[in-house]
């Protein structure tokens, strides 16, 4: 068993049109050794954007907030970003050149690489859960993602 600090990472993404307006949203848990629980919230939105493109920022951006290395746990209700690590999908595209199997080039590969960087030093299990089924994290970053796509601040596009 590990000395890391245990964390949990809820994420989702959202695009209204795709590519179109779009969102990510993302709540790190931890409960401390007192058990206090501690939360911290994460969303952008973007001009012009992917769903997939939010799905893996979401993920990016609260591993890059972990101020050191940690086992954490993701949960998403992105196939696309839990299959690709669970599956090894990534570990092929790597191998090919950052090619999929039918050879086309892998989408959104800066993302993907931002993503590995992100979760170097921390030890990273990612769990699928079903959108939209009420599960109260997945619920809750959802709501951000779509907030954050109808925000007067977004940024520049991603694509």
């Amino acid at each position: 068993m590990s000395d890391k600090t245990k964390v949990t990472l809820y994420t989702d993404g959202a695009c209204s049109g795709n590519p179109g307006t779009g969102g990510y949203g993302a709540v790190l848990v931890h409960v401390d050794n007192n058990g206090a629980k501690h939360e911290k919230e994460f969303s952008q939105g973007y001009r012009m954007t992917t769903n997939n493109q939010m799905e893996l920022l979401a993920v990016i951006v609260g591993l890059e907030a972990l101020k050191k290395p940690c086992d954490v746990t993701v949960y998403s209700d992105s196939k696309y970003v839990v299959d690709a690590f669970n599956n090894k999908w990534i570990d092929g595209w790597i191998a090919k050149g950052w090619k999929t199997a039918g050879k086309s080039p892998v989408k959104n590969v800066d993302l993907w690489k931002r993503l590995l960087k992100a979760k170097e030093q921390h030890d990273v299990n990612f769990v699928w859960v079903k959108g939209h089924a009420g599960h109260e994290y997945n619920e809750r970053c959802d709501l951000l993602a779509v907030n954050a796509s109808k925000s007067e601040n977004l940024m520049d596009d991603i694509l």
